[in-house]
């Protein structure tokens, strides 16, 4: 109650006054939810109520919105020289009462991976997902996490994950994450990563293969191959094809695959239909860095296909996903050009919690 009126919300007696336990939260984009301490989880829905809400209008005068060092939202209020984590626009919600939609129109390219997953309980699985300290890894990474899974962020820079840890137990205290090393340049990095994470003796429900390279200048790994060849599809086969027997084990499991349309823009086979061993990983005379993606990326929906093919009567499937059209990601870094036309192009791409959507599907 203290908080409440410190933020200018001590009028708590309607039918809006949360139950014990409830915590009530905006999103950036002025979306109200609900969480759950007792039984740790999220949901779009007041707990009495059953209505949305959605912040209505401007912050008051005076006051400012501002993110701390976790990455979470808090607000300044300048005329009375106070901070707040609390909004104070949930004075002033509205309720958000849409047309129920049929089940062919429920979602589309604007919708989120917290509106997908909204009311499921994750407690007690255990997700790992590759690549998870930016981008659509984070938004997956976080969703799952919000939603009471045990996430693992899998990363090769450690520092910039354990800051990814931290927005996340920003977002909630309670949730249950952590970074660990995954270098997939590195071929004995993945080995290590497989050992360690065996040695927790915990289930794997779902592993997300996310990380990726694009545009990169021609090189080799440490190991010998091309790095957007290794990164992108080898070093994620490998982990799966070491961390198999835990998957089986926790069925029903997932394992989903991150691809791109951009697969369909290239071949791996030679003029006689074979495979052509020397496309996976080309000399430098031979590199084309966009090709060297897509063809990376037609390995993922192969490898995944395969896979489901294999494990799916022992209670594992596999999927490969498209994220759509969210074009504007730290993959463009490789290079000025491609970074010129992802800003030009992001007015019309998806947002980075929508495209994490597919990701976090159950």
């Amino acid at each position: 109650m203290a908080a409440l009126r410190y933020a200018g919300l001590d009028d708590t007696d309607s039918e809006d006054e949360l139950p014990p336990g409830w915590e009530q939260r905006t999103t950036k984009d002025g979306w109200v939810y609900y969480a759950n301490h007792t039984e740790e989880k999220t949901q779009w829905e007041h707990p009495k109520t059953g209505k949305r809400k959605r912040i209505a209008g401007d912050l008051p005068y005076g006051w400012e919105q501002e993110t701390d060092e976790n990455g979470q939202m808090f607000f300044v209020d300048h005329i009375n020289k106070r901070t707040t984590y609390l909004d104070p626009r949930l004075a002033f919600t509205v309720d958000d009462n849409p047309t129920k939609p049929t089940t062919r129109q429920r979602y589309d390219s604007s919708t989120t991976a917290m509106e997908i997953l909204q009311g499921r309980d994750f407690s007690g699985k255990v997700v790992v997902v590759t690549g998870a300290n930016s981008g659509i890894g984070f938004e997956t990474a976080k969703t799952f996490a919000l939603h009471g899974a045990h996430v693992i962020l899998a990363c090769r820079n450690m520092t910039r994950a354990n800051e990814a840890v931290s927005r996340i137990l920003g977002e909630w205290h309670k949730a249950k994450v952590e970074a660990m090393t995954l270098d997939l340049a590195v071929l004995h990095s993945v080995q290590h990563f497989a050992q360690a994470f065996k040695a927790k003796n915990v289930s794997l429900h779902v592993l997300v293969c996310n990380a990726a390279v694009f545009a990169l200048p021609w090189s080799l790994t440490k190991d010998g191959l091309e790095t957007t060849f290794q990164v992108n599809h080898l070093g994620h086969f490998y982990l799966v094809q070491l961390l198999q027997d835990v998957l089986c084990r926790s069925a029903p499991a997932r394992v989903v695959v991150v691809s791109s349309e951009s697969h369909r823009f290239t071949d791996i086979n030679d003029s006689s239909g074979k495979l052509d061993f020397s496309r996976l990983s080309p000399s430098k005379n031979d590199y084309w860095a966009m090709l060297a993606y897509n063809r990376s990326k037609l390995c993922n929906i192969l490898f995944s296909s395969e896979l489901h093919r294999r494990l799916s009567p022992r209670g594992v499937t596999s999927n490969a996903v498209h994220p759509g059209n969210m074009m504007y990601s730290s993959l463009h870094r490789g290079w000025w050009v491609y970074t010129l036309l992802f800003t030009l192009a992001r007015p019309f791409t998806k947002s980075m919690s929508s495209g994490c959507l597919a990701e976090g599907t159950p």
